[in-house]
């Protein structure tokens, strides 16, 4: 028995339903990047403290809300680094350089999640993008942190050939700094008794 060939009107149907189908799976695949390639939503809030090189405090709504900056860390503020033979408080040096970063106006942070310690990961600029200071690109160009992920490896690599910051000298990587000085969880939040993180 010999098969008939489909006729020309029924390949042209099955052409059409195609083009539909893969019209439809386009559209959905656009909605989709779209939907997760969206920015994050900034949040302007006002700084009530900077804690230390990479934490500090704000205020959301009516509550205080404490942020950790996304992609870095800081040396801790208890930290002490070593240049030209001697110890100097680097901690110290790294909240202060991030005092005067913030400046005293409103923040504008893209929130996201929190971290072991209940602080709500962010990454936040002094004024809204693309304009003003990304707080934790600055800190490590200054030299006051290094990047803890791939974002900010080319601010690194130029705060250590200039000798910025912790570069000046010898440091402890602030991770290998706070299993040293491991604190109990249950520490009270602020500068001297703050989790170090």
């Amino acid at each position: 028995m010999a098969m008939r060939r489909p006729s020309s009107l029924t390949r042209l149907v099955w052409l059409r339903r195609l083009r539909a189908i893969a019209a439809t799976v386009l559209l959905a695949a656009l909605v989709m990047a779209a939907w997760f390639a969206r920015p994050e939503p900034v949040t302007s809030v006002p700084l009530v403290q900077v804690i230390d090189g990479d934490s500090l405090t704000v205020r959301h709504g009516d509550a205080d809300l404490t942020i950790r900056l996304i992609g870095i860390d800081a040396v801790e503020y208890r930290q002490s680094c070593t240049r030209a033979g001697m110890q100097w408080p680097c901690g110290r040096e790294a909240r202060q350089a991030l005092e005067r970063l913030v400046g005293r106006g409103a923040l504008h942070c893209a929130l996201s999640a929190k971290d072991r310690y209940g602080r709500t990961l962010a990454a936040c600029r002094t004024g809204v993008s693309p304009d003003g200071i990304d707080l934790s690109a600055e800190m490590v160009r200054q030299g006051w942190a290094i990047a803890s992920g791939t974002d900010y490896l080319a601010e690194e690599a130029g705060a250590e050939t200039a000798r910025r910051g912790i570069w000046q000298g010898r440091f402890a990587k602030p991770a290998d700094w706070r299993a040293a000085h491991e604190r109990p969880a249950t520490a009270a939040a602020s500068p001297d008794a703050s989790p170090d993180a």
